[in-house]
């Protein structure tokens, strides 16, 4: 049974499994069994910031100056990350939380869906700045079929495994049917939903991400797109640790090497269908007519393309036939170390990575006093 502290709990958490052994006592981190998820750590609290601290009062008047049709972009791809983030601003520590058994993967577990909750906020700083009245926004984001459905299809798989989670919690394994089998339906479902988070962090975005930078490319809503370039260098670290634990797992309990093997399939398909609802969803932008430099075929090809690499980062098969990055102008955006959050203020790499200076000596302070 979770719970958030027991005292007779004196197991070396360097010797436990990640998930499923005795919950998290003690938050120890001097030893531990995997550290990637303290570097994770460490380049997520480097990475903070704060959505006002990006001036986007230009925003304003750029958005008045676009036509309606990219106005009808603009706005549904906001209110579409609108939606997924609200998702993810709680969906990890409520589903993965329960069932940890490691500290440190705890701890990454908590920072990400922290992180998670300034993405979300940052959408309501756009809002704020762009539009007279918020409401415009919010008050019909549920009545979009397309947005809705995409939330939904990624809610499942945390939602499954967030019911065995109590199941196991309330009734125990060894009061169910088949204990065994109970157990290991419930690692199924855990490898199920982080092939979902794979795909949230690794695709889902990136129809929205690529209007964005688009704009910018035209000079247009560029405080916009220096948010969502700080979102998605986030997005890329959570991508980074939902991969390292599909590659752990299987070393960490043989039976998540079993359950790799036995889902290729349908975690393919998991893949192709988040594929194919993205592409729907650049049909849907791009209804009313393109914009310079973007169009519905180019969006698509590039879902195809990241679609093949994220499925390849997991061990799967590629699924779509693809060529090169459609659109290698998004690298800059995606790739980019150093982003200038205000306009007198860039970030600086040894200030949020690092934290203490090395180089102080005993004339560092000479002729200081208090």
């Amino acid at each position: 049974m979770y719970s958030v502290f027991n005292p007779n709990n004196k197991k070396d958490s360097s010797k436990t499994r990640l998930f499923f052994d005795d919950p998290v006592t003690i938050a120890r981190y001097d030893r531990q069994k995997y550290p990637i998820f303290e570097k994770l750590i460490n380049q997520q609290l480097g990475f903070f910031w704060r959505p006002e601290e990006v001036d986007i009062m230009r925003d304003s008047k750029d958005f008045k100056s676009l036509n309606i049709h990219e106005q009808h972009i603009f706005t549904s791809n906001l209110k579409r990350q609108i939606l997924l983030d609200s998702v993810q601003g709680r969906a990890p520590i409520t589903s993965f939380g329960p069932i940890c058994s490691n500290p440190e993967l705890e701890t990454w577990i908590q920072t990400w869906t922290f992180n998670e909750t300034i993405h979300s906020r940052s959408y309501t700083h756009i809002i704020r700045n762009i539009y007279p009245n918020p409401s415009i926004i919010f008050d019909d984001l549920m009545d979009n079929n397309k947005i809705v459905d995409c939330a939904d299809n990624i809610s499942k798989n945390y939602d499954a495994l967030i019911e065995l989670n109590m199941r196991a919690s309330t009734i125990g394994y060894q009061n169910m049917a088949n204990p065994a089998m109970a157990a290991y339906q419930h690692k199924k479902a855990l490898w199920l939903a982080l092939m979902s988070v794979n795909i949230l962090e690794g695709i889902r975005f990136y129809v929205s991400f690529a209007c964005s930078w688009a704009f910018a490319e035209l000079k247009k809503m560029e405080g916009n797109a220096k948010i969502i370039k700080l979102i998605c260098r986030d997005e890329n670290l959570h991508l980074a640790g939902s991969q390292h634990l599909l590659k752990i797992l299987p070393q960490d309990d043989p039976d998540f090497a079993q359950i790799r093997d036995e889902t290729k399939s349908e975690c393919t398909a998991l893949f192709v269908v988040a594929a194919e609802q993205e592409k729907s969803w650049a049909d849907y932008l791009f209804k009313d007519g393109s914009m310079i430099g973007l169009n519905t075929k180019l969006l698509c090809d590039y879902v195809e393309w990241i679609t093949n690499r994220r499925l390849q980062s997991v061990g799967l098969i590629h699924y779509y036939k693809t060529g090169s990055n459609p659109l290698p102008w998004t690298q800059k955006w995606i790739s980019g170390g150093e982003v200038q959050v205000a306009p007198q203020e860039t970030e600086v790499q040894s200030y949020t990575i690092g934290a203490v200076k090395k180089d102080v000596t005993n004339d560092t302070f000479r002729g200081f006093t208090l």
